[in-house]
């Protein structure tokens, strides 16, 4: 794929992406309640489900850690994934849902570092195989 042909897409998605929020009430009307220390059956079941979908990016990650190289990884999905678990975070304040930003805060991080993982070792290989 071309860089143009990806500029493009990626533009194109930003821009569905701005008419989709722009129909929206993105204000977070009930913080306080996030701090609540009691739990509702939903948030106790948005956790047991959370965990699943939140920890799928860790085999990959352990893999590209126990190889020590970048060969077989594609960065695009952990990054993907991270910038759009990132609106699930602010999603999950405008729905005052517990579940939703916490699980969300851990993908954030857990596919940020698979793109660190994966930049590091490509960098360390390319400075080898300039040796």
């Amino acid at each position: 794929m071309s860089a143009d042909r990806f500029n493009r897409e990626t533009l194109g998605i930003l821009l569905l992406s701005v008419i989709t929020f722009s129909g929206c009430d993105l204000v977070i009307r009930d913080a306080p309640s996030l701090l609540a220390p009691r739990f509702q059956r939903s948030e106790i079941v948005g956790l047991l489900a959370g965990f699943g979908t939140t920890f799928a990016a860790v085999p990959d990650l352990v893999a590209m850690l126990k190889r020590r190289s970048s060969v077989g990884m594609n960065p695009r999905m952990a990054g993907i994934m991270g910038i759009f678990q990132i609106a699930w975070v602010y999603y999950g304040l405008l729905i005052v849902s517990r579940p939703v930003i916490i699980w969300n805060m851990i993908g954030v991080v857990i596919n940020f570092l698979n793109v660190g993982a994966y930049l590091y070792f490509v960098r360390r290989e390319r400075q080898q195989a300039l040796k």
